[in-house]
């Protein structure tokens, strides 16, 4: 089942174009609450966008804190939050969720509703005053799970949060703003696989919700599917077509142990999915993300019946039929050079934005009140290193130079 069918995604720009949201240059933040503090839809969000766009120089704070409502929380009121962990990194794209708390876990109050939507107008109308050219976009809040297990009071929460999510819909679209929808898919998720472990607390996604939340927002940013698509024809071992890659003339003789060769230059990576989490296995089985943000085709045509070894770099990837080939297969949803150095891109993501909560919260926060000689020294160097992962991690998501063979299976 295909759960982003009915994805509803509204770029509120009249007449935008389909380009990617992001450009050169850009900071992105992503406010939210807990929900975006788990760090896992951003930091999938801010991998993809490394691996697809490694041209592009865009920096990503994740700025979520757990319990915060529009009027903040824990951290602070909410003009302390968007002073400090907002406005201070010059944002020229600003991601806001919330919701989640701010219904209160309850069947829906008309008093509550109201500070939401004064709060939310008001956290709007603040990053229309203080930093007027950043691109919004609003995501309707994630949902409860009334899904897999029975409702806790009639209609359920989700209800209530839908509720919520209309107005930040309606409000988006009111001020040309882009919206996500980012609680529909994941019900539909819910709904097919039927498994509790996607939101064990029902509140706090797992990893393969995330995912699917990360497919929602990149794909109301215009976020391309290809990776790299290459045809080849195998009879005459020439290039019919390649998109955001570069094939260097083939040397072609299947009959002979040396098969088909070529090389290519690509311009992105592959998004790396970690496949031994289950919820992920969950999501992408029902879900399009592969098809829709994921697709790094080859295709080799002309080739006699029989099953043939692909390997890059020397290394084998796998064997295919003919048929397999000619209709193409996805390399994104295999082990290969490509897809591991993606991986590492991915695991410098987590690393950096934990660094940084580190920081903030062991060091920082947790040491302030007592004001130790050599904190502020401790802190800038946490932020020091910060910067130096953050390099690794572009320096990660560059494409390499890659030797294809394809030889005719014993």
């Amino acid at each position: 089942m295909l759960f982003f069918s009915g994805l509803i995604v509204v770029a509120g720009l009249l007449g935008a174009s389909p380009e990617f949201h992001l450009r050169d240059g850009d900071t992105v933040v992503f406010y939210g609450d807990s929900i975006t503090n788990q760090r896992l839809y951003t930091v999938f969000t801010e991998t993809y966008v490394l691996t697809r766009f490694p041209q592009l120089h865009v920096t990503f704070v994740h700025s979520g804190w757990s319990g915060d409502r529009v009027s903040g929380g824990a951290r602070g009121p909410i003009d302390v939050r968007l002073d400090r962990d907002v406005f201070a990194y010059g944002p020229t794209v600003i991601t806001i969720m919330l919701g989640m708390n701010d219904a209160e876990y309850r069947p829906f109050d008309a008093g509550i509703f109201d500070k939401f939507t004064s709060g939310y107008l008001h956290i709007l109308d603040t990053i229309k005053a203080k930093a007027p050219e950043a691109r919004v976009t609003v995501l309707e809040p994630s949902p409860y799970d009334d899904f897999t297990r029975a409702p806790e009071f009639e209609g359920g929460y989700n209800a209530v949060l839908r509720r919520y999510g209309k107005f930040v819909r309606k409000t988006g679209a009111a001020r040309e703003l882009t919206v996500a929808d980012l609680n529909a898919p994941v019900v539909a998720l819910l709904k097919a696989a039927k498994a509790p472990s996607l939101i064990p607390d029902r509140v706090h996604p797992s990893t393969g919700v995330h995912l699917a939340m990360a497919e929602a927002l990149l794909r109301a940013w215009h976020a391309p599917a290809v990776v790299t698509s290459v045809e080849i024809d195998g009879a005459t071992g020439t290039v019919a077509s390649a998109e955001n890659t570069t094939v260097e003339p083939i040397a072609s003789s299947i009959a002979s142990e040396n098969g088909i060769s070529w090389t290519q230059a690509d311009k992105a990576l592959p998004m790396p999915v970690e496949l031994h989490d289950e919820t992920n296995v969950l999501a992408l089985r029902h879900s399009d993300f592969t098809e829709a943000l994921n697709r790094e085709t080859l295709k080799v045509m002309g080739l006699e019946g029989g099953r043939y070894r692909l390997e890059i770099d020397d290394e084998a990837v796998g064997t295919f039929d003919a048929r397999e080939l000619a209709a193409g297969i996805n390399l994104a949803t295999l082990n290969t050079p490509m897809s591991r150095q993606a991986q590492t891109v991915l695991d410098l993501a987590y690393r950096h934005n934990h660094l940084r909560f580190a920081r903030m919260m062991m060091v920082e926060n947790a040491l302030k009140e007592y004001h130790p000689a050599r904190l502020q020294a401790a802190v800038d160097a946490m932020d020091s290193l910060h910067e130096e992962i953050v390099a690794l991690e572009r320096a990660a998501a560059v494409p390499k130079l890659h030797r294809y063979r394809l030889t005719a299976a014993p």
